[in-house]
Order: C-alpha cells, then structure tokens, then sequence
C-alpha cells in the first residue's frame, strides 16, 4: 500500500507533466543514449517519448542510467517514420526535427509552447530524409567546434530544457496539463507501477 507521502508526490509529479510536448527518437540503436533521454525527458516534465524501430527489442533499457524513469513515461513504439509523424501531425502537432540541414535554425527562435514533437535522429546519420520531410519546421544546437554534433542525450536536454523554461515562463507548470479524467487514469497507472 502506498503512503500518502508517495501518492501526493505523484500527484505533484503528474501535475506538472506535459502532454502536448512529445520526443521522437528515430533509428537510435545505442541503449545507453537512450536510457539517459529516458531520464532526461522525466527530469522536463515530459509525458510521451515515441521511439521509431523496425527492431524495439534490441534497445534494451538500462535500469542504471534511467533509474527507472521509464516507468513514469508512456512510451510508444512505431515500426516507420511516417507512421509515427503523420499521426502526430493528425492530432494537432506540430514537427520539430533536429538537424544541421542548411534550412535549420537555432533552437533557441522556436516556440515551444505550442504542441510540439521533437525528433531526434540516430547517432550515426542523425534524421532520415523521411523525417526531414515530414518535419514542419527544423533546427539546430549551434556549435563553434570542430565536430559538429554532440551525444544524443546532450542535445535532447539542451532542447528540452529550452522548452521547459519556455513554458515555465508561460505558467504551463502551474496548472495540471492533464485533464481531470486523464489525471486520474495516470495516477492508478503509476500506483500500479509502485508494486
């Protein structure tokens, strides 16, 4: 049975999540990268992460680098790009994807207040041509180094934590997101996830 201590920190937890801001990650194949955006989208508030594999089950969770964040998100997989996106898309929101294309901009001009998917590409090649197509607006972390580009869990929670101090500012965390009944629905869910 859970305390009242454990009940009110959900509450207060689920209070504050954001389920009009969503990561997509598209082809990661490194579990660890993974894991770390698994806790970093906990760390943000953020509610739904949707990961885009032809083979879910080889990216095994590591339970030492999410601490187990990923039972506090709701995480849904899609078999191809399009089939993730343009669902997205059908339920109002809008597609960021995250590349160093000459069409990109920084990060820091996008509004992030808005329904928002955030997609990330693997660590190799980064979005695929598909994503990129589908995507209605695209950015990037601008660097000054000689490699450009950063581990995957790095450029989630630099964008991330753009939007959550977007949306901070906006009183977004000051209110519930969720609705009464869908409060209520995730609050026996992560009950549930206690035993």
């Amino acid at each position: 049975m859970p305390t009242d201590r454990r009940v009110e920190k959900i509450t207060d937890v689920l209070s504050h999540r954001q389920p009009d801001l969503r990561v997509v990650l598209e082809g990661v194949t490194i579990s660890h990268n993974a894991s770390a955006v698994i806790r970093t989208c906990d760390a943000a508030g953020v509610l739904y992460l949707d990961l885009i594999s032809p083979n879910p089950d080889l990216l095994m969770f590591n339970e030492a680098i999410t601490t187990r964040a990923d039972k506090w998100l709701e995480i849904g997989i899609h078999s191809s790009t399009a089939d993730c996106l343009e669902r997205l898309k059908s339920r109002g929101f809008e597609i960021a994807a995250t590349t160093l294309a000459d069409d990109s901009v920084p990060y820091t001009e996008m509004d992030y207040t808005r329904p928002l998917a955030l997609v990330f590409g693997c660590e190799s090649f980064g979005i695929t041509p598909e994503a990129a197509a589908l995507a209605d607006r695209k950015i990037r972390i601008p660097m000054v180094g000689m490699v450009q580009s950063l581990n995957l869990s790095v450029s989630v929670a630099i964008i991330l934590f753009e939007a959550f101090r977007q949306r901070q500012a906006r009183g977004f965390f000051d209110r519930p997101r969720l609705s009464p009944a869908e409060l209520e629905e995730m609050k026996a869910k992560w009950l549930l996830n206690l035993k």
